[in-house]
This record gives structure tokens, sequence and C-alpha cells, in this order.
């Protein structure tokens, strides 16, 4: 499985990391709590996040490495959406900075 990690500087990280939870837990079997989630868009990829009063880590893990950057722009789409208020960090996570994991 390839991972992917991507580190986002934002007080709200916490905040951030619930909405994204809660909106897709409509749709998938999502395991969160105050500094942890977990969404499992499918057996073969998910998306782990950690926050903290600094910012949100986002993990993908994904069977097909030529899905990875269609899963990452999927989860930055969706984390634009709730960040909208946040106009410096809309600017900058159209150059989210993703790293190879292992």
């Amino acid at each position: 499985m390839a991972a992917s990690t991507a580190r986002i500087a934002t007080p709200n990280g916490r905040r951030y990391m619930t909405q994204l939870c809660k909106h897709w837990a409509h749709k998938f079997e999502v395991i969160h709590d105050e500094t942890q989630g977990l969404v499992p868009f499918a057996a073969d990829r998910r998306c782990r996040m950690a926050a903290d009063d600094a910012g949100l880590t986002l993990t993908i893990d994904i069977e097909d490495a030529g899905q990875m950057e269609r899963m990452q722009e999927v989860v930055i789409d969706h984390l634009k959406r709730f960040a909208f208020r946040e106009e410096t960090l809309v600017r900058d996570l159209g150059e989210v900075a993703w790293t190879p994991v292992g």
C-alpha cells in the first residue's frame, strides 16, 4: 500500500478535522475523536488525520499508487470548503506539499 502525508499549518486543525470526519460520516464508517480521525473511503484507500494546536496532518493510504494524486485532490478540495474563511489557508492549500511515506 502506498502512503503520502501532508502537514497543514492552521490553528483550526481540530475544527477542520472534525468537520471533514462528520461530512464523510454520512457515506463511510468514520472513526474520530478530538485529535485523530480515520476515513475509510474503501477497502483499498483511507485518509488518516491528526490535529493539534498548530495544524492538521493528513495521511492517505491507497493500494493503487496511480490513484494517489486524485485522492490528494479530493481531500484538499473538501478541506478548502471548510476553510473558506481562512483566506491564507485556502491560498496555501493550492500549494500543499505531499510527501511519500516509507
